[in-house]
This record gives C-alpha cells, structure tokens and sequence, in this order.
C-alpha cells in the first residue's frame, strides 16, 4: 500500500484511506455547491470535481507522529456498523490493514483525538469482539471538546444518532478510555507540538488540529471545511452543520488566517492530493494543492495520488 506521506519539521503525518464516498455524497451535504459554482472554479478538476460539477470527498484519518507520541485524527465510519446513511451502512473495508501498513497498529497508538462526535469520525472506535464492541485502540486515551460531549448529552438524540454513541461511543467512555479537553481561544496542546483549536458551527465542540515543529505548521481541518470549494465560497454550509451561521464565521476567520502562509491544510474529507495551502488575491481565496511529500510502500492504493 502506497500511503501518503507529509513531514511538518520534525512531524510525521500519514493519510490512512478508509473509503471514496459515493457521488451523491457532495450534493447532499454541501448542497449550495451547484455544479454552476463548481463549473466556476476550474482548478476544482479533477481531483475535487468531475467534470460535470459532481463533487469527490472520501472518508480517511491522519495517522501523527509527534514529540513521541502516535496520535490518530478522526476515526472514520468503522465496519460492520448499522447506519441510516447508505454510504456508511455495514461497511466491509480494509482500513485496519490500512493502518497496520502505515506503521501504526492499534496497541501502539497513544492518542486518538476527535475532531466531534458524528458518525463518519467516530465509528473505528470500536470493534466487535464477540458480538460486543469493544475499543479498537485499548493502550490509547480518545481526547474530545468536553464542550461537545456535554453538548450531546443535553440534546434528545434521534435513533440512528443514539445507536452511533451506543456502539462507538459508549464502549470507549465505559472502558474509563475517553477523556475530555477543555479547549479555550488559544487552544489546548493535547501533546508536544499538537494543539486543539475551537472552531464552533458544525457541532459546538467541534476542534480542529494544530501541529507545529521546528517553524513549520499544519492544520487538519475536520468538518469546519468539508471541500475545497469552501475555501473560495466559505458561505457554502453542510446540511449537517448544526448551527450553519457560526460554522460560516468559523470558516471565514480560518481561511484568513491561513491565507497567504506557509501553512500546510490536510482536509478530512478531502479527496487526493488531500493537502494543500491557502492562496489569497484580488479574485479571492484559493486551495493550492500540495502532493504528499514522501510515502511508504505496500499494497495497492485505495487512491492515485498525484
């Protein structure tokens, strides 16, 4: 397997596929990104477009290796899971053989943080062990907002959302391996050189990742930009942001303070290259593609990287 590789100083980030989602995914959950907005921004295609305006978006985590420690972003959607959405039902994939060839099995991993708690980040929480879910990763403490799991304990859950916490969430927080960050302005560093930043909208506690070594900077996104063509229309909402106006302030405020830096962005959704920078000019903000920097060989590849 052929996986994507970025180095930040003396930072290792590796991209760990789990599934290409399918085509009506884009226009479901950014449904603002008509393909007329697409067809206006020509570098969308092909990596993040087709050519008839379909968006591509996948599901993966960023396997972190920083100031000794192995730090999992994001879990993915998980096998074997019972899902109202089509896309993530029942899935059969090979994301732990994924994992293992990127050098990061699950007793080694130290940290797993949780950009939020929705069902496409969660579900490799778990596993089933007997008919029981169990925590994939038991040596590792799984890091969330403490403003976003308080959040969803004082809301009335649907089914499908309580069957999520139940099986991908729950087993963790039972098994004592859950720990909740409190994430201030400035952010929270959860690990040397890894630090949790607020970026509220798409859920409340939702966080974005901060990775700084030896001056150079990367930032993994999760949900608060799903696909690039937020980055010259931040005004493009998902259907799944659950306050929609202060996931757009978010956005916006990011974006700026990214544009024109060195910084490197690895989108949580975002389909190959996945990595890139925020260019800025006169015609607005602009995703400028950066393709991984080395990679480890193995099997064959879920995605052609360019």
């Amino acid at each position: 397997m052929v996986v994507p590789t970025w180095t930040i100083g003396e930072v290792t980030v590796r991209r760990v596929d789990e599934v290409v989602l399918p085509p009506a995914t884009g226009a479901w959950l950014l449904p603002g990104a008509t393909p007329d907005v697409v067809a206006g921004h020509d570098w969308l295609r092909p990596d993040f477009a087709g050519d008839d305006g379909v968006l591509r978006l996948a599901s993966h985590s960023f396997a972190v290796s920083a100031g000794g420690k192995r730090i999992l972003v994001d879990t993915g959607i998980g096998n074997g899971k019972q899902r109202a959405n089509p896309a993530w039902h029942d899935l059969r994939t090979d994301y732990p053989q994924r994992l293992a060839e990127a050098g990061f099995t699950p007793e080694s991993i130290d940290l797993v943080v949780l950009t939020h708690l929705h069902t496409d980040h969660v579900g490799w929480n778990t596993r089933q062990v007997d008919g029981d879910w169990v925590p994939t990763f038991p040596n590792a403490r799984y890091l969330v907002s403490r403003v976003e799991r308080e959040f969803w304990a004082g809301v009335e859950m649907d089914e499908p959302r309580r069957a999520m916490f139940r099986d991908s969430v729950l087993p963790v927080e039972d098994a004592g391996l859950l720990d909740l960050v409190d994430v201030p302005a400035g952010g929270a560093e959860v690990a040397p050189g890894v630090r949790l930043l607020p970026t509220p909208g798409h859920t409340p506690g939702h966080v974005a990742v901060r990775l700084d070594s030896a001056g150079r900077t990367a930032l993994i996104t999760g949900d608060c930009v799903h696909h690039p063509v937020q980055v010259p229309r931040p005004d493009i909402t998902s259907c799944a942001d659950i306050d929609p106006a202060t996931a757009e302030r978010t956005r916006r405020g990011l974006l700026a303070s990214l544009a024109g830096t060195d910084t490197l962005v690895l989108g949580t959704h975002f389909p190959p290259p996945t990595a890139g920078r925020i260019a800025g000019g006169d015609e607005g903000l602009r995703w400028v593609p950066v393709a991984p920097q080395s990679s480890s060989c193995g099997v064959a590849s879920l995605a052609h990287d360019r």
